[in-house]
């Protein structure tokens, strides 16, 4: 299904048009046209399926630009997907003037968040622990968000956010739609949906057996500016003959192959932009052999058989995990060894990983080749073309001539062919800094090893059974100068009851305390004297906490 059939409106259109986005994906075909339909809906999909755009695109077409409230609530586990979707979804909403869209997660100043939200902010996408804490001040303003967006519930939940994320819903005052997406439905989830959720459209992508073809699979930290740089060093350092470069969208595809061709290689792109006859034209080229590198789109590529390919480098990472597989598998076929690089950043790093459980497979880092070792390699294939034709042609008459040249010069006959290597070999690469990984930031490692990107007060939260919810700042663990943490306030501050929270008296006796005051809460509808804190909730009896649950738009 392609963006156009569905009831999008033209001004994202034409955003999705410039990025270059052709089809949707099976959890977007499904997910968007009953988003829009403002239905709340159950979305189970894989990481690396196109689930911003599922969401962030009906999110936009419903937010109202003329009205500077708070309108819709995204929340992501960490600050790297919270960042990353904001991003993505400012690309949706280019032509969308008057959306504002605002990031917020911990290990960011505070009140840079605040100063920003004062100045009138429709969407926000934020991690639980940051959300959280901006509605304890009172910074944000829910009472006309109308959207609620759950994103990787189930990572949610196994990083103990569970209790944060309901009491953020049940902060939400107003009749509002809620969106959850998650890769599995443990029971926790499944609860969730039933108490905030209501008559929610259930809609999957079944996870498909990915089975990952004898391919050597590497991957390098680039940033942007540097990426057709880095393919250039991969071209020349293993020599590739016949590779394919995917992009994710059709501007990337001309602009790399515009860039590739203007520095020595013989590179055409391949997008639904073209004619059928300029689509066989290139393609015959490639066949050929008289075209070395295609740079392509994943929808231009189906249909690509060609079994001599050499390598295949992923220059953006794919939208859906599957191409990941569709992408490699076209090199090392028919019993050739074939090779794979992949190019991350480090807020990528978690899709990567997710690529690597999902396919159960291995993608090994490697450093990219450095001058020296482009150097190394250009001066060796000239010296190899040049000692070929040593043996296979009679020189003696050019060296004569070379001879005589040098006469009265001061160089001698190496210098010369040194100065021949040089005008061989071309330009001289730049150099390119490295992208080292996230270090750890306060404490906390803001790499999720093993499962990519940050973690927003996982140390915290990781294993912590029943936590206060308030008297904390989902930031960066700091210490104020009376040896607290920021946000961890003396009981009384609160209102708190002695061993409540982390203050004074905290143990096992506050921890049970907390338990039976939660498991109270929760049989009782939520509702009864529930005013957490000094977080401005007024006391509701049950019944109106069973009302507050169940307001949905039909």
């Amino acid at each position: 299904m392609k963006y156009q059939d569905a009831e999008i409106d033209s001004r994202i259109l034409r955003a999705v048009e410039e990025m270059g986005f052709e089809q949707m994906t099976p959890i977007q075909e499904q997910a968007i046209p009953v988003l829009l339909k403002r239905r709340d809906v159950i979305g189970q999909a894989q990481t690396g399926t196109g689930k911003t755009a599922a969401f962030g695109i009906p999110v936009i077409q419903n937010t109202d630009p003329a009205d500077r409230a708070l309108q819709a609530v995204i929340l992501c586990p960490t600050r790297e997907l919270a960042i990353q979707a904001a991003e993505e979804m400012h690309r949706f909403a280019k032509y969308m003037h008057g959306i504002r869209i605002l990031p917020i997660y911990g290990g960011q100043d505070i009140n840079r968040q605040i100063k920003a939200l004062k100045g009138g902010v429709q969407i926000i996408v934020g991690t639980p622990g940051r959300v959280m804490d901006h509605m304890r001040r009172h910074t944000l303003k829910m009472d006309q968000v109308n959207m609620v967006v759950l994103d990787e519930a189930d990572e949610m939940l196994n990083m103990g956010f569970r209790e944060d994320i309901e009491t953020i819903l049940q902060g939400i005052p107003s009749e509002h739609q809620t969106a959850l997406f998650s890769a599995t439905m443990p029971q926790p989830i499944l609860e969730i949906t039933h108490t905030y959720q209501k008559d929610a459209d259930h809609v999957k992508v079944m996870a498909q057996e990915l089975t990952i073809p004898l391919v050597e699979q590497t991957f390098y930290r680039v940033v942007s500016q540097t990426k057709a740089e880095v393919a250039g060093r991969l071209l020349d350092y293993h020599r590739i003959k016949r590779g394919l470069i995917f992009c994710n969208n059709k501007r990337m595809v001309d602009d790399l192959s515009e860039k590739l061709k203007n520095r020595g290689y013989a590179a055409e792109g391949l997008h639904g932009d073209l004619s059928q006859n300029q689509r066989d034209t290139v393609m015959n080229r490639f066949r050929s052999g008289k075209l070395e590198i295609l740079i392509a789109t994943d929808v231009a590529a189906r249909g690509i058989d060609v079994d001599d390919v050499e390598a295949v480098i992923n220059y953006d990472l794919p939208q859906d995990i599957e191409y990941y597989v569709h992408r490699i598998g076209r090199t090392g076929r028919a019993g050739k060894e074939g090779k794979s690089f992949t190019f991350v950043s480090n807020r990528e790093m978690y899709r990567l990983r997710e690529i690597e459980r999902t396919c159960r497979t291995t993608i090994e880092e490697r450093r990219i080749p450095s001058v020296s070792d482009i150097l190394t390699v250009k001066m060796e294939n000239a010296l190899g073309e040049a000692f070929d034709v040593l043996e296979s042609s009679d020189v003696e008459n050019l060296v004569q001539k070379v001879e005589e040249n040098l006469q009265d010069k001061q160089w001698n006959a190496a210098q010369l062919a040194a100065a021949f290597l040089k005008l061989s070999m071309g330009e001289e690469p730049q150099e390119i800094p490295e992208v080292l990984p996230e270090r750890k930031r306060n404490g906390y490692a803001s790499a999720r090893r093993g499962n990519g990107g940050g973690r927003e007060d996982a140390g915290r939260r990781k294993n912590r059974g029943w936590r206060e919810s308030f008297g904390r700042r989902g930031d960066d663990g700091r210490k104020d100068d009376s040896g607290r943490r920021p946000g961890y306030r003396r009981d009384e501050e609160f209102g708190r009851k002695p061993g409540y929270g982390r203050g004074e008296g905290a143990g096992q006796k506050g921890n049970a305390s907390r338990k039976k005051e939660f498991d109270q809460r929760r049989n009782t509808g939520r509702g009864k004297n529930f005013d957490h804190n000094g977080f401005g909730r007024h006391e509701q009896d049950g019944q109106n906490g069973k009302q507050r649950r169940n307001r949905k738009i039909g």
